[in-house]
């Protein structure tokens, strides 16, 4: 898997230093816009171009370096989702570092975000596989991308509205679980030509664990270490996120906390503030559901992975991934 990662990394190493070139060559004042959208890339788990190629496995192909390439392009839509989350969320941290809109203002940011995203395609259909292959896959990177902004849009239209689980996980699907699991892989196996039955089969693998993937993001946006997640333990708070984790605390907790968590979630939430949402979550048991939840979708994919007929090493590197995106939950 580390293996992988380095390619990967190599790939958009190689692609940024010819894209961020021409970019400068238009003008040189530009280069504070090439810089950003460079460190945007830097850093992360390369999990989507992981699911992606091991996609492409899944469907009996061989590696190629072509496919890490196509697999790479994923990571840019990361690269470019997250840029725009941090101008909605009003985000100051990401992977540890400055984000770009607190680094160039709003309007370069969200350039720098529309930029990836360009790159994004021109990478995935100049890696160097068939154009026959890349057929097969366009009509899948628009549903990616139209559920990626599906679920943005939705968490906005529901946040600060009523507690409800259900949409909730809704929205976890749409937003993260798509783009992140089911999408990439799913991608990765048309890529690849797989049969009709094998990607139903792997479907069951990617949508529970998608999930979990989100479910953990949001206790990690709650109760994680900003020096291990590389982000604000407050975002989601001060931004009223319509979390499963918020959802369940309201519908679990008992009248006075409830009442207290939503007067907090009315004004400025600092650490204090935080810190007692924090103690109701806890209180109220949603945190430990949460992590259930988590655990039971964890299980479904490994139940799912274990009737799919695949090779040894595929298998083996798709439940390494199950590790990786739910542990620590």
């Amino acid at each position: 898997m580390n293996e992988l990662r380095t390619r990967v990394d190599l790939a958009l190493e190689t692609f940024l230093d010819a894209e961020v070139a021409e970019l400068v060559a238009l003008d040189a004042d530009l280069a504070p816009v090439a810089e950003q959208a460079r460190v945007s890339v830097a850093g992360g788990k390369r999990i989507r171009p992981a699911f992606c190629y091991w996609g492409w496995r899944a469907a009996g192909q061989p590696d190629a370096e072509s496919m890490v390439r196509a697999a790479a392009a994923l990571e840019l839509v990361h690269a470019a989702a997250i840029v725009h989350d941090d101008v909605i969320d009003r985000s100051s941290l990401r992977r540890g570092r400055t984000t770009a809109h607190e680094r160039l203002g709003d309007g370069l940011a969200i350039m720098v975000g529309d930029l990836l995203l360009g790159w994004a395609g021109h990478l995935f259909h100049a890696s160097g596989l068939p154009r026959a292959f890349l057929a097969r896959a366009v009509s899948m990177w628009t549903a990616m991308g139209r559920e990626l902004i599906a679920g943005e849009c939705l968490e906005l239209l529901s946040t600060g509205g009523p507690a409800d689980v259900r949409r909730s996980l809704r929205i976890v699907r749409f937003k993260t679980a798509s783009y992140t699991v089911e999408w990439p892989l799913r991608i990765g196996a048309v890529l690849g030509g797989a049969a009709p039955a094998t990607l139903e089969a792997l479907a069951g693998y990617t949508r529970p664990l998608g999930e979990a993937f989100q479910l953990r993001d949001d206790l990690w946006g709650v109760f994680g270490d900003p020096d291990v997640t590389g982000k604000s333990d407050l975002d989601d708070l001060a931004g009223r996120k319509p979390t499963a984790l918020l959802a369940l605390t309201l519908e679990r907790a008992g009248r006075a906390d409830r009442d207290e968590l939503r007067e907090l979630l009315r004004g400025a939430v600092g650490g204090a503030e935080a810190d007692r949402v924090r103690q109701i979550m806890r209180r109220s048991g949603a945190a430990d559901q949460v992590r259930r939840m988590i655990g039971e979708r964890a299980g479904a994919a490994r139940t799912a992975l274990a009737r799919v007929r695949l090779a040894p090493e595929t298998t083996l590197a798709l439940t390494l991934l199950i590790d990786e995106v739910t542990a620590d939950a």
